[in-house]
């Protein structure tokens, strides 16, 4: 069985992540791979890091035994792996077939300096599959029942569409598509991308709404639509394919992943098709 590899640190923002996984988990019928990396580069002696890695494996056995009852569908493992966060937590989602990683990005407060939050970006950019990113202090009780997808005029917008269609189906949700306007030029364009994304939810039976916003700021314009409506998760692309992405991640896709205080799904425009849920 697959497994959804979720990154801890172990601070609070890491443990809210955790909580939405199982239930992503669950409702895909997946594994969940519990992920520490162990840095070696860090500023601490060998006995210092081996310390700290006993630890680590100490909580890590502790949180696979408290959301063991959890997992509905499928179990929860742990690893401890070694190297760059973003790389490492990469290769372990290749060596699984993870159809998504779930990380948080709040700032530091877990037990050791380094924080999942600050490299949600090259997470992002390094991953093999779809990235879910989600601030502490998110209510993962909640039920996921509007998700938006902006779309703009370019090549890579409309890919959203289907991992939304497929997230909608999961969870029963409703998809709100957000029409980006920049030119006034481009509105029949829009309107086209806008048309044949409604055609492919209606063929999926994802019920949904749309709106057309002119927009200076992408990132405001979206989480500030997100709000308005009372989103629970907004899916964007990197912006770039993976070659490109390797070097930097998109700005708009940065800064809606840093400002956002709602789970955000990020898709590299090539990869849209490993969420590879069963619905």
């Amino acid at each position: 069985m697959k497994s959804i590899i979720v990154g801890t640190d172990f601070s609070e923002g890491s443990y809210v992540a955790l909580d939405l996984a199982v239930d992503v988990a669950n409702r895909m019928q997946c594994d969940i791979n519990l992920v520490w990396v162990r840095r070696e580069k860090m500023l601490f002696t060998g006995e210092q890091m081996d310390m700290l890695t006993t630890l680590a494996k100490e909580k890590l056995q502790s949180l696979c035994e408290k959301y063991a009852p959890k997992m509905t569908s499928g179990s929860i493992h742990s690893s401890i792996i070694s190297g760059r966060v973003s790389t490492a937590i990469a290769e372990a989602a290749r060596r699984e077939l993870a159809p998504m990683i779930v990380i948080g990005t709040n700032g530091a407060s877990g037990f050791e300096k380094y924080v999942i939050g600050s490299q949600a970006a090259r997470i992002v950019q390094d991953s093999p599959c779809p990235v879910l990113t989600m601030r502490q202090g998110y209510d993962f009780h909640k039920r996921l029942e509007r998700i938006v997808v902006p779309l703009r005029v370019n090549v890579n917008s409309r890919q959203k569409v289907p991992p939304a269609a497929t997230m909608a189906k999961i969870f029963g949700s409703e998809v709100h598509i957000l029409g980006l306007l920049d030119l006034k030029e481009e509105m029949s364009a829009l309107r086209t991308y806008i048309g044949q994304s409604i055609d492919y939810l209606e063929r999926e039976g994802v019920p949904y709404k749309f709106e057309i916003r002119s927009y200076s700021s992408y990132s405001d314009t979206v989480l500030g639509y997100a709000d308005e409506i009372k989103a629970d998760l907004v899916i964007i692309n990197t912006e770039q394919d993976r070659v490109i992405s390797q070097f930097f991640l998109g700005t708009n896709a940065q800064q809606v992943v840093h400002k956002s205080q709602i789970p955000v799904l990020c898709i590299h425009p090539e990869d849209y098709i490993n969420i590879a849920a069963k619905v």
